[in-house]
C-alpha cells in the first residue's frame, strides 16, 4: 500500500504521521502523560539543548516501543571501517583509484554495513572534529539489521544501483545523481537491487547546511525547496530471531539485539531529519566574461568549522553547464590548495582527465600537492576555438573538500588493489612553451 512520498524544504519544521493512525501527534505539547494510541514519546537531539535557535536541531518521535529496549551492545567486527589514520606512512602524492570492485553475491555477500571501506580521513570522533571518506560496495540488502552513527553525519552519494533507505522518519529511494544525508543518531536500513556502489562523506562535530549566498543573492545553487524529507511510516513487526541494531561509536561497530523492528515510529515532528536531493536541481553559476571562477560556486552543502569561511567539509559538484569565457583557458587551472580535495565520478567523463578518471573511481589531491589538467587536456584547451560550448554534458563529478589534512588508510593504499600507480604519468608529456623573444 505504501507509496513513497516526501515533504520539501531544507531544515524546516516538519510534521508527519502515518495515515493509518490519524491524530497520533499530541496536540499542544511534546510529552503528554499518555500519548495517543498508547505510544511512547522520544526526543532525538541533533544539537545541544542550548544552541542558538537557528542551529538548534531536534525531533520528537512517537513510537510503539522506545529505542532503549535492547540487549547490551557487544563489539562487532568492523571489517575495513576505521578511523585509525596512522596505519601507514603519509603519502603526499597525487593519488587516483580505478573503479572500486563490487564483489559478486554468490561468493561474497555484502550488505551496506559489511561493504563499508574507509579510504581516507582526519580528526577524531571523540573530540567531535573530523571527517572520513568511505566507499561502499554491496550486493545484498540489510535483513533485520539497521545502523546508526553515533560519531557524525553520513552524506551518501550512490554511483551504481539505487538505495531504498528505511529510516525512523520514513522511507527514501535514492538513485545515482541523487544524494542523501543521514544525520547523527538516526537509525536506517538499506535495501539494494543488485550490485551497488557509492561514496560517503562523514563529518564529526558539525551538520551540513546550505552555503551562504552573499552577492549571489536570494536564489541560486541548491535551493531549499528541492530538499526532500520522508513522511512517517511504521511497522509493528516482531522479530523473534533477533533484530540487530548496529552502532558506529568512536570509529568502531557494536551490535545489540532486540525482538522488534526499530522502524516503529507512528508519527514525528521536528527539524532534525534525514533528507535527499537531486543534483539536477542545482542552479549553476558560472563566469560569463573571462577567467575561471573558483569551484566554491558549485558548493551544494557545507559543514562549517569554527573558523569563519573555512569548511570542515564542502560537498561540491561539477554539473553540465555552458562555458562562454573569452580569452580564457577554460578547464580547471593548475593549483596548489591549502585544502584537501577528494573527487569522485558518478557518470560520464571529467573534463580535465577524460581517460584515467572513471565512474566509481576516485582521486585525492592532498594539501599543497599540485594538480591540474593532464597534458592532453592542456594542449586541446590551449588551441580550442573559443565559442559557447556545453561543458560536462552527461557527466556528474563531485568533490569532498576539507580544511583537514587527510590520511589514506592501508585499505586505500594497499589492500583494495585499486590505486593507479601510473597516475603521475598523465602530466609527464607537459613541455615548456617558453620563448623569451615572443611576448
Amino acid at each position: 500500500w505504501f507509496i513513497l512520498q516526501y515533504m520539501s524544504g531544507f531544515g524546516n519544521e516538519h510534521v508527519s504521521e502515518d495515515p493509518r493512525c490519524p491524530g497520533a501527534l499530541p496536540e499542544g505539547q511534546n510529552n503528554p502523560q499518555v500519548c495517543p494510541y498508547g505510544l511512547y514519546a522520544e526526543q532525538l537531539s541533533g544539537s545541544a539543548f542550548t544552541c542558538p535557535r537557528p542551529t538548534n536541531k531536534r525531533s520528537w518521535l512517537y513510537r510503539i516501543l522506545p529505542s532503549v529496549c535492547h540487549k547490551p551492545f557487544k563489539p562487532l567486527e568492523e571489517g575495513h571501517l576505521t578511523h585509525n589514520w596512522d596505519e601507514v606512512e603519509p603519502d603526499p602524492n597525487q593519488l587516483r583509484w580505478k573503479p572500486f570492485e563490487i564483489p559478486k553475491a554468490p561468493q561474497n555477500k555484502l550488505d551496506f554495513v559489511s561493504g563499508l571501506h574507509t579510504l581516507c580521513g582526519a580528526g577524531d570522533p571523540r573530540g567531535r572534529n573530523g571527517i572520513a571518506v568511505h566507499i561502499f560496495v554491496c550486493n545484498t540488502s540489510m535483513l533485520n539489521r539497521c545502523l546508526y552513527n553515533s560519531d557524525g553525519d553520513f552524506l551518501i552519494v550512490p554511483q551504481q544501483g539505487k538505495l531504498l533507505i528505511t529510516t525512523e522518519f520514513g522511507k527514501m529511494l535514492v538513485e545515482p545523481n541523487e544524494i542523501c544525508v543521514i544525520q547523527q543518531g538516526m537509525r536506517f536500513s538499506v535495501e539494494v537491487f543488485g550490485e551497488t556502489r557509492g561514496y560517503i562523506l562523514e563529518v564529526y562535530g558539525a551538520h551540513f547546511e546550505l552555503p551562504d549566498l552573499g552577492p549571489i543573492g536570494a536564489n541560486g545553487l541548491a535551493n531549499p525547496r528541492d530538499f526532500l524529507v520522508p513522511v512517517a511510516w511504521y511497522e509493528d513487526r516482531q522479530v523473534p530471531g533477533g533484530y540487530t541494531v548496529i552502532s558506529k561509536y568512536q570509529g568502531k561497530l557494536f551490535a545489540a539485539q532486540q525482538d522488534f523492528s526499530p522502524f516503529n515510529v507512528v508519527a514525528w515532528h521536528g527539524n532534525y531529519t534525514p533528507y535527499k536531493y537531486h543534483l539536477e536541481k542545482f542552479m549553476v553559476i558560472n563566469a560569463v566574461a573571462f577567467d575561471h571562477a573558483d569551484p566554491s560556486i558549485f558548493t551544494v552543502l557545507t559543514a562549517k568549522s569554527t573558523r569563519p569561511g573555512v569548511a570542515l567539509a564542502d560537498f561540491v559538484i561539477f554539473p553540465p553547464r555552458w562555458g562562454v569565457a573569452n580569452n580564457t583557458f577554460r578547464p580547471p587551472y593548475y593549483h596548489r590548495n591549502c585544502m584537501s580535495e577528494f573527487m569522485g565520478l558518478i557518470k560520464g567523463h571529467y573534463e580535465a582527465k577524460e581517460e584515467g578518471f572513471q565512474p566509481g573511481g576516485a582521486s585525492l589531491h592532498s594539501m599543497m600537492t599540485p594538480h591540474g589538467p593532464d597534458a592532453d587536456c592542456f594542449e586541446k584547451a590551449s588551441k580550442a576555438k573559443l565559442e559557447p560550448e556545453r561543458v560536462a554534458e552527461g557527466t556528474m563529478a563531485f568533490m569532498f573538500e576539507s580544511s583537514l589534512s587527510m590520511a589514506v588508510t592501508k585499505w586505500g593504499l594497499q589492500t583494495s588493489n585499486r590505486l593507479d600507480k601510473n597516475y603521475y604519468k598523465c602530466w609527464e608529456p607537459l613541455k615548456s612553451h617558453f620563448n623569451p623573444k615572443c611576448k
